[in-house]
């Protein structure tokens, strides 16, 4: 048993590893300091806003459809994202040297859920719309039950992607198959996963040209008889340009990445795959800090649920600074009062009898 753990590695830190691949990926300390910097804001922002946009679904009655639903389960999938980068972060440079297998492989499962978490979302919100456009209704018939199902079915897949490499696709006992990037992840896991993100990509980008397609020939078919009715039914439409805004933002921000991992899958030498990583990186931060942005910039009704939110939470602590000055001054008052009434009886008392004599 030892003997087979000496020969796989296991028992090894990632700078066994990064020396292995001949990983030169040193940080300067101003670079560093200014990821975690501008990485740390962004990671704040990320939290705090999808929070709020988990809060606007719940609070908001307007919002218990299958749509919004699913919208908050992407916000969920943000949020992780936040909590994965923030890891990330602090574990990065030369403390990822010191990291140890089962650490390296927490860090990138992370990061790894919460990528395939947002993906699988983005197609299954997809599939919602499509069926909801080829009904002409604003939302689709489907049943909480099945929107319940669906987000399982959704974590169930990212937990599934994310464990994927510690269950065994790893190059810890065959080390001539580690790749650049990830020094502990096959080459051929690299080229598995950004190849099927990236048709995933294709997938979603034809589904909505499909129903932009659809919705294109419906309205022109309806417009010169009902007008009237096809303003009622813009609704429809602004999800699905609020939908297609963040699907081009989440393809334009991870595709590089992915192109990037590909070609170090592919063991391309003159790549300097490395170098780019870091800045790919905040790339990918940043599409957790737009999503929110377009969904109150897109939806009127989710900015005026974020201003009441802000606004309860606003009155909130102007009530609780209310009632504690308030009681402060009760309290004191109350105290003087009890102790210099007696005093002031008996002055009055000895003035009474002082006008009687």
């Amino acid at each position: 048993m030892d003997t087979d753990n000496l020969s796989c590695h296991y028992n090894e830190t990632m700078a066994f590893f990064y020396h292995n691949v001949n990983a030169s990926d040193k940080w300067d300390k101003t670079q560093l300091t200014l990821v975690q910097v501008v990485g740390s804001l962004f990671c704040c922002f990320i939290l705090v806003s999808n929070v709020m946009v988990i809060a606007a679904v719940i609070t908001n009655k307007r919002f218990h459809y299958p749509f919004y639903y699913l919208l908050a389960n992407l916000a969920a999938s943000d949020f992780l994202a936040g909590i994965a980068y923030v890891y990330l972060m602090f574990n990065t440079g030369e403390i990822s040297r010191k990291l140890t297998v089962k650490g390296y492989f927490f860090r990138q499962g992370l990061l790894d859920i919460s990528l395939s978490a947002s993906l699988t979302n983005l197609l299954v919100i997809a599939l919602e719309r499509y069926i909801s456009v080829l009904s002409w209704k604003v939302h689709s018939n489907l049943t909480k039950r099945r929107v319940t199902l669906l987000i399982v079915l959704v974590w169930s897949i990212s937990i599934f992607m994310g464990a994927v490499p510690s269950l065994g696709w790893n190059c810890i006992c065959n080390l001539s198959d580690c790749s650049a990037l990830a020094p502990i992840f096959k080459r051929s896991y690299l080229v598995f996963w950004s190849l099927s993100n990236l048709l995933l990509f294709l997938i979603m980008v034809a589904i909505y040209l499909r129903i932009y397609t659809y919705v294109k020939r419906k309205t022109s078919v309806l417009t010169p008889h009902t007008s009237g009715s096809i303003n009622r039914k813009r609704t429809p439409i602004k999800l699905i340009k609020t939908v297609m805004v963040v699907l081009g933002a989440f393809v334009f921000c991870w595709t590089p990445g992915l192109v990037v991992l590909l070609l170090d899958g592919l063991h391309c030498t003159t790549c300097e795959v490395v170098k780019l990583k870091r800045w790919l990186l905040l790339l990918a931060v940043l599409n957790s800090v737009m999503n929110p942005c377009i969904y109150s910039y897109k939806d009127e009704e989710m900015w005026a649920t974020f201003k009441n939110l802000l606004r309860c939470i606003g009155n909130g602590t102007r009530r609780q600074r209310s009632t504690k000055a308030n009681t402060r001054p009760n309290s004191s008052g109350q105290d003087t009062g009890t102790s210099s009434q007696p005093p002031s009886e008996e002055i009055k008392n000895d003035d009474q009898q002082m006008l009687k004599t």
